[in-house]
Order: structure tokens, then C-alpha cells, then sequence
């Protein structure tokens, strides 16, 4: 199998991955204050990438730190604002806008880092965000919302992290020390809120927070597995085709009614992960 092809078919794992994550964590975020969530997430992967470091007896690279800490600092916010933007009842818009402007940047940073990639998989970039688009659209149009500057921040905060956790070598223990750095600020975070001694309705969601937090690792581990074997911009652009995941476990689980503009966004973005492989 070529490195692009086991890029392409990681990243399709950690869009799977993060787009169950998301599912979940929205539906959390509707129960419970963002800023928890996001600590609980950001400590159970933590708790998961350093049990594996220690399981592989991976070699711990201090090269990586500054890159994994900076990384760790862009996921932070990203998860954050994205969980700000559910929140405020804008998970349909938030989803696309997010995915978009985080692929976007880090195909950007992509193209100066590697140069254009092959004809075929530039169109399948095109093609890629527009079907993140249109899989997360709102059936009533896209019309105003607070939750769009959230969204945005987001974007640029998952883009960071792709560009960022690109630079290290290492597999798990850069994931932990990432976890471990926005752990830490989120937990400073939450301490100065007071959240944990007032947030009702904690454990009775924890399963759910928790399931999140797995498949938010997963993803994490999937992309940088993709990351290191490909090209940074196709990692992320295909990763980053999340939306149609979450719009299809929306469908199939809570049966949510898939509008025209879901469907062609699906459609889209398997003609995308097509075009990308072919290149």
C-alpha cells in the first residue's frame, strides 16, 4: 500500500472517529457546561495516550515537546469554541465551519510546507470542503448566529493543531503531552469557574463525556498516524470530512431527518476521499 494511500485511509478513520466524538460531546454539551466537558475529555485522553506510551515502551523524544505543548495549547481551544458553538444550539453550523477553516489553514500550511499536491487531489480538497459544508448545513438555510465567531476560533484552533502535531516523531507520547497541556489549562479553567462543585447532572453523563473523550483520542492518534505517512493537507482535509459522520449517526441513531443539502454533503464527501486516494 502507497504512504498516500495509508494516509488517506487513516484520516478516514479519524474523521469516523471524530465525527462520533462530536455526536456525542454535542449531545453532552446540551447537559452539561462546555468548559467541563472539555476538561474531561482532554484528561481521558491524557490518561489513554500515556498508558499506551508506557504499554509500547515508546522512546520519549524531547525534540517533540515544544511542538506537542503548542499543539496541545491549539487543540484546547479548538475543542473549547467548538463545544461553545454547540452550546449555543449551532451544532448544524458549527460542525462545517469548523472542519472548513481547520483544513483549510492546515492546507495551506501543507502547500508551503510540500508544495501543490497531484491535480486529482487538489480537486478533491475543493470538493472535500465543500461536502463538509453541506453535510452540517441547517435545513432552514445559514442565516445569522452567535455561535459563528465560536465556530471560527475553533477552526483555527483544530488547523493549529493539525500544522502543529505534524512537526513531532513520536506516536504517543506527543498525543500525552498535548492531553497533558490542555488538561492542565482546563483544569485551572474549571477550578477558577467553580464547576465542579456546582455542575449538576455530572454522573449520570459521565458515559457519555467518556465516549467522547475515547473517540476524540482515537481520532487524534488516527490523524497523526495519517499525518506522518502522507501529506499534512490531505490528513487534514480528509479528517476533517467529520461532519458527514456526525450528520449520519444524527440520521441512523436519533433519526433525524437528512435534508437535501446533508445528503449531497455526504455524497460530496465520499467523491472527495475518491479523488484525494487517486492522486
Amino acid at each position: 500500500m502507497s504512504p498516500e494511500l495509508v494516509a488517506v485511509s487513516f484520516a478516514l478513520l479519524s474523521a469516523i472517529s471524530w465525527g462520533a466524538g462530536d455526536f456525542s460531546g454535542g449531545v453532552a454539551s446540551r447537559r452539561l457546561n462546555p468548559y467541563l466537558i472539555a476538561l474531561l475529555v482532554h484528561a481521558t485522553g491524557l490518561l489513554l495516550f500515556t498508558w499506551l506510551a508506557l504499554l509500547r515502551g515508546e522512546a520519549f523524544q524531547a525534540q517533540d515537546v515544544p511542538w506537542s505543548v503548542g499543539a496541545g495549547l491549539a487543540g484546547c481551544v479548538g475543542l473549547v469554541f467548538l463545544y461553545r458553538a454547540f452550546e449555543a444550539g449551532q451544532m448544524g453550523l458549527a460542525a462545517p465551519i469548523a472542519g472548513v477553516v481547520g483544513a483549510g489553514l492546515a492546507a495551506l500550511v501543507g502547500l508551503a510546507l510540500e508544495g501543490f499536491p497531484a491535480p486529482l487531489q487538489l480537486l478533491g480538497f475543493g470538493v472535500g470542503l465543500l461536502g463538509v459544508w453541506l453535510a452540517a448545513r441547517p435545513q432552514g438555510g445559514y442565516g445569522p448566529s452567535r455561535g459563528l465567531s465560536y465556530a471560527f476560533l475553533a477552526g483555527l484552533g483544530f488547523g493549529g493543531y493539525f500544522a502543529l502535531i505534524h512537526q513531532v516523531e513520536g506516536l504517543f507520547w506527543p498525543s500525552a503531552i498535548a492531553k497533558l497541556t490542555a488538561t492542565t489549562l482546563m483544569l485551572g479553567l474549571v477550578g477558577w469557574l467553580g464547576l465542579l462543585r456546582r455542575e449538576a447532572g455530572l454522573s449520570t453523563n459521565l458515559g457519555l463525556v467518556g465516549l467522547a473523550g475515547l473517540l476524540d483520542a482515537l481520532g487524534n492518534v488516527l490523524f497523526l498516524v495519517a499525518a506522518q505517512a502522507g501529506r499534512l493537507d490531505v490528513a487534514a482535509v480528509i479528517s476533517s470530512l467529520y461532519p458527514a459522520f456526525t450528520a449520519l449517526l444524527a440520521w441512523g441513531l436519533l433519526r433525524e431527518h437528512l435534508s437535501r443539502s446533508q445528503t449531497l454533503g455526504v455524497l460530496f464527501s465520499l467523491a472527495a476521499i475518491a479523488l484525494i486516494a487517486s492522486g
